[in-house]
């Protein structure tokens, strides 16, 4: 399991001897179930709907703490996913089935962000996590050794170490697979049984691990990896897949990468920007008119650059920026606190994206209204 590790609080030795530090207590990022436990808390308090075997939560709360909602007593829950409430339903009833959830979409659009909240508010725990990598190997999925152990003694469960998701096969809970296409297809393979059987033989010993109700797996996919890992129609079928779709308006975008940037600026103790509604705008208008080759008028068409451009880089570029206008300038967000990072997100190809991105700024961008200074800052940075 992973464990936090940045921690600066300590409680002091009952016995008088060295502290030890408190899990968590000064994480960089805490884990969603402990970020927001207090809404988790609520909702269990309130919920007096029908859970699933070993659920936290019904389904109609889970649903409630991703998109948000007000409580019968008042307690406010923030929507930790802008987007379709169906997509959410059918994610999590599909929690509540047998079937794994593929969660599927470009970058950026909180697939892995999604995946946390669902485990947390469904298991209480998010950590049983497989990241997935070219060089993950079967035992990330399945179980490893404990080599000195299985020298020493041979093969026993003492000498097993369990995967993430035997563990949440044994206890009943959530289990992650991040970048599922990612990953070789021998090791993808790995889940087919444990997926269709429910079942994780251990020939080694013998034996077997059998998954207790209420286990269920996560997996996240990014539909431009496709053609490296491609997953294998027997192990599709063991999904249903949910599409995350990017966001429709420029409002859902600029609410998302404001909630999202306010969030990440409290937990690194950044200044709140005052006026900073007004660059998040323009970034988002930005990424959304060269990704989808459309000014938002409809008027002019542009060329796209090489890269996605997603919401979780203008997230990026903003949190940068916040950064930028708290220790190097007068705590206003302004146009050239963003316009650097602007520029290293759209050119990637420094031949190609930068011609894209120069033709952009002269036709489109110099003709705005209100965009004068904006265009000044990225002409600065761009030259």
């Amino acid at each position: 399991m992973p464990v936090s590790v940045a921690t600066t609080t300590v409680d002091p030795s009952p016995e008088g001897g060295a502290s030890r530090p408190v899990p968590g207590a000064d994480a960089l990022r805490p884990h969603a179930e402990e970020a927001f436990a207090a809404e988790l808390a609520a909702l269990a308090a309130q919920d007096d709907r029908p859970r699933p075997p070993r659920w936290k939560l019904s389904p109609w709360a889970v649903a409630t703490y991703l998109l948000g909602g007000t409580l019968p007593d008042g307690t406010e829950i923030s929507p930790k996913y802008v987007g379709p409430r169906r997509i959410v339903e059918v994610a999590v009833s599909t929690l509540a089935t047998d079937r794994a959830l593929l969660l599927l979409g470009v970058p950026g659009t909180a697939k892995t962000w999604m995946s946390e909240h669902l485990a947390a508010a469904v298991s209480g725990d998010s950590t049983l996590l497989v990241q997935g990598t070219a060089g993950t190997p079967e035992e990330a999925v399945r179980y490893g050794w404990n080599y000195a152990r299985l020298l020493a003694h041979g093969p026993s469960r003492d000498a097993l170490v369990p995967s993430p998701v035997m563990r949440a096969m044994a206890d009943g809970a959530t289990a992650r697979v991040e970048e599922l296409t990612r990953m070789p297809a021998d090791v993808q393979d790995a889940l087919i049984t444990i997926l269709s059987e429910k079942t994780l033989p251990i020939p080694e010993l013998g034996q077997e691990v059998q998954a207790v109700r209420g286990f269920n797996l996560i997996a996240t996919a990014n539909d431009r990896d496709r053609g490296v890992n491609d997953l294998s129609s027997a192990l599709r079928r063991r999904f249903n897949t949910v599409v995350l779709p990017l966001p429709e308006t420029t409002e859902a975008e600029v609410e998302i990468v404001s909630r999202r940037v306010d969030q990440i600026g409290r937990s690194l103790d950044l200044p709140a920007a005052p006026g900073g509604i007004d660059e998040i705008r323009r970034v988002v208008t930005v990424f959304r008119e060269l990704r989808d080759g459309l000014t938002s008028d409809g008027r002019t068409k542009v060329k796209s650059p090489s890269g996605t451009l997603s919401t979780a880089e203008a997230i990026s570029v903003v949190t940068n920026g916040l950064a930028l206008a708290a220790h190097f300038g007068d705590g206003v967000l302004r146009p050239g606190d963003v316009a650097a990072g602007v520029l290293g997100a759209v050119v990637r190809d420094p031949a190609a994206d930068r011609v894209v991105w120069q033709e952009y700024l002269e036709t489109v961008v110099r003709e705005r209204d209100g965009w004068t200074d904006f265009y000044r800052a990225c002409r600065e940075v761009s030259a």
